[in-house]
């Protein structure tokens, strides 16, 4: 079902450069989803070396789609509009790759291991061996990608999960991704083939891990193998907004590209329609959870 099935649900929303945000007149739910990898829209500064086919590869496609039922049951949506390419929004901000950088960072600068495997907050690489760009970036083109994109996204999100929270008390908060159905010489798993979905929540630290199980198993009782934590274990977004002791469950979900489409061109398989039937179930199964259930699922 997608929201415009609803027709008695009223909605806002709100388009900027950086995200959209789609919220119904009356939060019935204390559930929020932002999907940071969904956009492919690229300022005019943003100058790649690499081809469009081959950042196209980083992109989490027609998420914002698959899982927009979720405002017609009371939920908030957010989506990138920015392409990861430009700028990660699921990474920390100090996570710099300073090999990227014709000059000193002039702020904190922690880079993960992904940014050291060229994937962090401004990716060094498209792909294995393929340079994002031919050219250093000066620290003033970042702290401007910073400021535009980055900020007012996390921005965003954060308002609306403590809007739901003093709302409800509470908020469970979905981050939704999708990967390769085979890990890259960039990813941890290079060279293995990957599940249908990984459900995430960093070893239990952003989410009581009875509602990262139960997540899980929904899916598997739709006929999908999941994985817990591998080979994602969750990315910055739900480290910096999950608290399950403080009534915020946070979690993580990838899903395998190849289940809905062609990874090569990135068009819709036959599969698409039978993926988004699934996630409508499961967010109607989960919204009936979690309006009669704890933080913890007891």
């Amino acid at each position: 079902m997608a929201p415009d099935s609803f027709p008695g649900v009223k909605m806002h929303s709100i388009t900027t450069s950086a995200f959209s945000i789609t919220v119904p007149a009356e939060l019935e739910l204390p559930l929020v989803l932002d999907s940071p990898h969904s956009g492919f829209q690229f300022p005019d500064n943003f100058r790649p070396s690499a081809s469009m086919e081959v950042i196209r590869t980083g992109w989490d496609a027609y998420l914002e789609d698959l899982w927009g039922s979720a405002t017609a049951l009371g939920a908030t949506l957010i989506a990138a509009n920015v392409s990861r390419g430009y700028i990660d929004l699921n990474r920390a901000p100090d996570d710099i790759d300073q090999a990227l950088l014709g000059q000193t960072w002039p702020g904190p600068c922690h880079p993960s291991e992904s940014c050291r495997r060229g994937m962090g907050l401004i990716r060094r690489l498209a792909l294995p061996e393929v340079p994002m760009y031919d050219r250093l970036l000066t620290a003033a083109e970042v702290e401007a990608r910073l400021r535009d994109y980055y900020l007012p996204y996390r921005a965003i999100l954060r308002e609306a999960i403590e809007t739901v929270v003093a709302r409800h008390g509470r908020v469970w908060h979905l981050d939704l991704h999708s990967m390769k159905s085979r890990g890259n010489r960039m990813n941890i798993d290079a060279g293995q083939p990957r599940p249908d979905l990984v459900i995430s929540d960093r070893l239990g630290q952003t989410s009581h891990p009875a509602v990262t199980g139960w997540i899980a198993d929904q899916f598997r009782n739709l006929g999908y193998r999941v994985n817990i934590n591998a080979p994602y274990q969750g990315g910055d977004i739900v480290h910096t907004y999950g608290a399950p002791a403080r009534g915020r469950n946070s979690i993580q979900i990838e899903i395998n590209r190849a289940i809905y489409l062609d990874e090569t061109t990135c068009e819709k398989n036959p599969n698409y329609g039978v993926l988004k039937q699934d996630i409508n179930r499961f967010l109607e199964g989960f919204a009936e959870k979690i309006r009669h259930s704890t933080m913890d699922f007891s």
